[in-house]
Order: structure tokens, then sequence, then C-alpha cells
């Protein structure tokens, strides 16, 4: 799709903060932990309990209390009982995880001590006193009740999955994901197979699907043909939060999205973004659905990397917003080497990171996926372009969750 200049395009960084300004958070929801992955925290994260929340053996061996040699008191300290308390002299076994006996007790490693056979008595191989909290997981050591543990906003992962639960949670309150409808565009795009006829194959759907999961529901994907029709019935029927397209945002013989938004009463917000690739997106409102709620539309350029500059652009801010996710943060990095830029747009270099800086790839034209199938993310180099040494702003691809 040929990319044109234009100078009323909207700053990249612009783009991006109208496409965040566009979105306000779903509605809340209560979800079971198991339920809540993906979704985004609607109110901060505390801790309702001690982590740990009791004195607990870091290691198996001996709990002790006092000078040594201990006394064995018959039994285990075992997880999930609760021991009694150790007088002074006495010892007894316990396991990695077991809650500490009351008291002074400390833990003596299991390859520091030997029961003498002589007197039954535990002895410290070492020759060392155990001190009171040595290997031990005292309690309160992660966080205290009441702590704040993750801000609203953060995203549900399954890192964030098990905290909640050690924190003593069963269900969390999150913001609804927002739904999304894929149109791909296009009589030239084939869905299997080599490239024949002078068609192509359609690399957009298997791509671009897994990324939208990572921040929403795909309710549909469908392909639509290049004609005025189809597309305008797709457009004021979905049942999708944001619909989002793939090609027809140009001004070709069968780019029929502009005058399809323009019939059903769309109001753009963003018709073009100083960016290559990827120039011509855009990102409109569409009209509200039956039961009212807002729908937008995000118009994605056909060439694939034109196409993903277009998602981190305003695709994913978008959605971000909806779902009540915290913003994206760029990663600082050096640029290992010269990056060349457009002399008045914003470039996005697909880059690899290694050791803080940013190495450009190759194969990074707007039809290219070879670069991008190896990149961390993108590098937004300014127009001019940066040298070698440079500090580099890089953005993260879109993550995704099977």
């Amino acid at each position: 799709m040929p990319e044109h200049d234009d100078a009323t395009d909207v700053p990249w960084a612009r783009a991006r903060a109208l496409a965040r300004d566009a979105g306000r958070p779903l509605p809340r929801l209560h979800r079971e932990l198991h339920d809540a992955l993906g979704h985004a925290l609607a109110e901060p994260l505390t801790a309702l309990t001690d982590l740990p929340p009791f004195d607990s053996s870091a290691m198996d061996g001996w709990a002790v209390a006092g000078p040594g040699p201990w006394r064995l008191r018959a039994g285990q300290a075992l997880a999930g009982t609760e021991p009694e308390p150790l007088a002074d002299g006495v010892a007894v076994g316990i396991a990695t995880g077991a809650q500490l006996p009351p008291g002074r007790a400390a833990v003596l490693r299991r390859e520091h001590g030997r029961v003498e056979s002589a007197t039954g008595l535990l002895v410290d191989r070492t020759a060392t006193l155990p001190e009171p909290g040595r290997d031990v997981r005292k309690r309160g050591q992660e966080c205290q009740v009441g702590e704040p543990l993750l801000p609203a906003g953060t995203t549900v992962t399954p890192a964030v999955l098990g905290l909640a639960a050690a924190a003593g949670y069963d269900r969390l309150v999150v913001h609804r994901a927002p739904t999304v409808e894929l149109l791909v565009l296009g009589d030239e795009l084939l869905d299997s197979g080599s490239p024949r006829g002078g068609r192509v194959r359609d690399a957009l759907s298997p791509m671009l699907a897994p990324w939208l999961r990572g921040g929403a529901e795909v309710i549909g994907r469908r392909r639509i043909p290049d004609a005025a029709e189809p597309l305008h019935e797709a457009l004021r029927d979905s049942a999708a939060d944001v619909v989002i397209t793939t090609g027809s945002t140009a001004a070709g013989p069968v780019d029929f999205l502009h005058a399809t938004l323009a019939e059903l009463g769309a109001r753009l917000l963003v018709d073009s973004v100083a960016v290559r690739p990827g120039h011509p997106m855009l990102l409109a409102e569409l009209p509200r659905a039956a039961d009212g709620r807002v729908r937008h539309l995000v118009g994605l350029p056909g060439n694939p990397l034109a196409a993903v500059a277009g998602t981190v652009t305003l695709a994913a801010p978008l959605l971000d917003a909806l779902g009540g996710r915290a913003e994206a943060e760029f990663q600082q990095a050096t640029a290992a080497a010269d990056l060349r830029g457009h002399p008045r747009n914003t470039s996005l270099v697909p880059v690899e990171l290694r050791s803080g800086a940013a190495a450009p790839l190759p194969f990074g034209g707007p039809a290219m996926l070879r670069g991008l199938a190896l990149a961390d993310g993108f590098a937004a180099v300014p127009p001019g372009g940066l040298r070698t040494g440079d500090a580099v702003r890089v953005i993260a691809l879109p993550h995704s969750r099977a």
C-alpha cells in the first residue's frame, strides 16, 4: 500500500496519546482467580495477610532451642501443622516450610547435625551455636498485612495470580477486557499454500490475532472482500468494542474505508500518522452500539510490518486504556549502530536488544516480516536518524496470551 506525505499528519507520540485518551476503562468485574488472567487490576492489590504468615524453616533439619547438645523430642514439625514450644536443650526434626516452634528456636541444617549413637543427643558438627532466626523465614519478611503489593492497572499474569493467592485472595476486582473483531480486507489474500496467480498469503490474521488476545477478547476474525457494501455491513453490525481492519486505509482504487466511515457517521480521531512504516493508519469513533456502548475502529495498513507499526501506535494504547491497563513504558537503550531516519517522520525500526544496546535488523521494509521475526521491539527513531551510541527509546512488541 503506498504511503503519502501530508503536513497535517499527527506526530507519532501524539497519536499514541490520542489513542489512549479515546478509551475509558471498561466496567469492573469480580473474577475468580483462574478467570482473572490477562485482565488488569481495577484496584490496588494489598496484602490480606503477612507473608510469610508465620516463622518457618528455610531448610530441612532440626528446630533447636538453647545451646546444644540437644535432646530429641519425638515426632516431626511438618508443613501444615502447629508445633508445640521447645524447651531449652530440646530439638525436633523440621521440614522446609514447616512452622517454627514458638520461642527462641533456631534451625540446624540436616547436613550440620549428627545424632550420637551412644547418647542419642543431637550435636552440631560445625561446633557453632545456631542463632535464633538463622535459616528461618521470618513472618512478614515479604510483606505485612495491609501493605500495597501492586497498583491498579497491573496486568494479571500467572505470577500475579500466585502472589494474590499467597496474599489471601480468592477473587480479584479487574476491568472487563475489551472485545475485538478483526476484519482482514483484500481479494488478493490466500489462506493456505504458496503465493500464486498474483495472490499472496494472509500473514496478518495468524500474527495479529494472538497479539490482540494479549489485551482483549477476540470475538471474531473475518475476511472482507474489496467491496464497499460488505465492509459497510461488517462495520455497522459488529458487536465488538473495537473493530480492527487491515488494508483500505489509503486512497487506492479499492480503498473504501474512509468513504464507509463517512457513510456510517463515524468520527475520525486520527487520520494518518507521521510514522514510517504505517503512515496511512487511522482511529475513528464508530456510532454507538444498540446498548449504548462506545465503539472504536483502528484502521491498520495492509502491509505486514506497517500493520504491526499501527498496532503499537494506535491499537495497543487504545486497548490498554479500555482494559484499565497502566500505560506501557519505553525501554531506554543505546543505538548499537547508526539508525537511519525519515526526514520528517518518526521511523519504527525493528531491533534486537543486546545488553542494553538496540541493534537494527535487516529486512525492515513495510511489506517485510523477516526482521520482525527476530525483533525484541521497535526503536522509535526521530526525524533525521540517530548515531551509534545515541539514546533511543524501544517499545516492546505486543504481548501475546494463548
